[in-house]
């Protein structure tokens, strides 16, 4: 991907229905580049969709929050099993370092909250945790 491509993806990123003559001015070149390179982008696999994210996205679950849970011996699997169980549970990643998986929480009321991670910490296997609450996002990034 070349400099003029890397400022196309950037300013769709900003506003995906930007006209072409938008995007031409943005980015410092003619309509037709701005069509040609759309075009060579998408044919290429660089871009494969665009996307719509709306108030509902952004609110759902009031209050969220990232737990970073430690796990003893072999029991990820399981405990993987067990967190996708819960309506709560938005999305479980494993990771490297110092936890071994990422889980995002979402619920209504910071008691819900509280709630939910009490049970999670209590699974058998759970060694420690640590959560942060997430107080505001400001970058979406939702794939179909």
């Amino acid at each position: 991907m070349d400099d003029i491509e890397a400022k196309l993806v950037s300013a769709l990123r900003h506003n995906a229905r930007a006209s072409l003559s938008t995007l031409a001015g943005i980015v410092g070149v003619t309509r037709a580049t701005i069509r040609t390179r759309l075009e060579r982008l998408e044919s290429r696999g660089d871009i494969i969709g665009y996307s719509v994210v709306t108030k509902g996205d952004i609110a759902g679950l009031p209050v969220r929050a990232l737990m970073m849970i430690g796990i003893e011996g072999r029991g990820t699997e399981r405990i993987v099993s067990r967190l996708t169980g819960y309506p709560e549970v938005q999305e479980v990643h494993s990771t490297n370092g110092k936890w071994d998986l990422v889980v995002e929480i979402g619920a209504e009321t910071l008691v819900e909250l509280d709630r939910v991670l009490g049970l999670i910490r209590r699974f058998d296997g759970v060694q420690s945790s640590e959560t942060s609450i997430l107080l505001a996002s400001r970058k979406f990034r939702k794939l179909a």
